[in-house]
């Protein structure tokens, strides 16, 4: 393979293994392409670099010293080395380079960052708004975003993706395509099962003709879109509770932080919400850990 082999052409050849071999969802191919499209201007722009053979260790931290003088975070600098990481373990699979300059850049240490999540109080608290308000159909879907999210944990991309022929109301369960379209089914509360039967009821009537395949509908009868969705779960978490961050992933937070307060086993919780490791979620241990600390000083004799 020549060594003046264009990066741009070779960003292309990744994205599109990440895309069909490695499956990942359109959110995690946006955010590596992001990443390696900023990537290529600097060494273009600035260092006039456009082949792969060109680049060297030193350039790629030049860029990242750039990006820290632009006041990125020391988290958002350890997903743009993430990346190149990536890039060039599949440069180096496929044969393009024989060696990687990222052996010798070294990843910035973060803090870590503890998840927003409501207390259990508001969480009660906005079922009981929810429940009593005016319900045109921005309200309903308000009510089931909220209603799914908080108690089944799923992501933002899962839910807006959600088909009816994913429901299975008669086992109070739902089927979800995680990342890297990984499957698990999610059980439903016989309230929230209440709660899709009505939607569902009412959906039939407005939207007759058109036969939306889609669980959840705006209210022309087409599917959800992210920012359709943030927007209702932001204005009734601002309403309803005293959370800072007010998207959907703070309800998906607050679901695995209330399990594992009230006793739920770790391996379990760690299937609910699809994640690969338990490491990703052994973060939702945090306030867990401050009750038993609490409970420990309390009733210890030399607490």
């Amino acid at each position: 393979m020549s060594t003046v082999e264009k990066i741009d052409a070779l960003a292309h050849h990744f994205y599109n293994y990440l895309k069909f071999e490695k499956r990942y969802s359109p959110n995690t191919l946006l955010a590596y392409q992001r990443d390696l499209s900023d990537w290529i201007f600097y060494l273009q722009d600035q260092l006039s670099t456009v082949s792969i053979g060109e680049v060297r260790p030193l350039m790629i931290r030049s860029w990242l010293a750039a990006l820290k003088e632009q006041g990125i975070t020391s988290r958002t600098l350890v997903r743009k080395i993430s990346t190149l990481k990536s890039f060039y373990k599949f440069l180096l699979k496929t044969g393009r380079v024989e060696s990687s300059p990222m052996s010798q850049v070294t990843t910035p240490k973060t803090g870590s960052r503890l998840p927003a999540f409501i207390k259990e109080e508001e969480a009660l608290q906005l079922g009981a708004l929810l429940s009593v308000t005016t319900e045109d159909w921005k309200t309903l879907n308000t009510r089931m975003l909220v209603s799914l999210f908080y108690t089944t944990g799923m992501r933002l991309s899962e839910l807006i993706q959600l088909r009816e022929s994913q429901v299975d109301l008669p086992r109070a369960q739902l089927k979800v395509l995680g990342k890297g379209k990984k499957e698990r089914i999610l059980p439903l509360t016989p309230e929230v099962v209440q709660l899709i039967n009505e939607y569902r009821s009412e959906k039939n009537i407005r939207f007759s003709e058109a036969s939306p395949e889609w669980l959840l509908v705006t209210e022309k009868g087409k599917k959800l879109y992210p920012r359709y969705a943030w927007a209702l779960v932001n204005k009734i978490l601002g309403e309803a509770t005293t959370v800072q961050q007010k998207s959907p992933h703070v309800l998906r937070h607050s679901f695995a932080t209330h399990l594992l307060n009230n006793g739920a086993d770790l391996n379990a919780v760690k299937e609910l919400l699809g994640h690969s490791s338990l490491a990703a979620t052994q973060v939702y241990t945090h306030n867990t850990i401050d009750k038993l600390r609490a409970v420990h000083r309390k009733a210890h004799p030399k607490g």
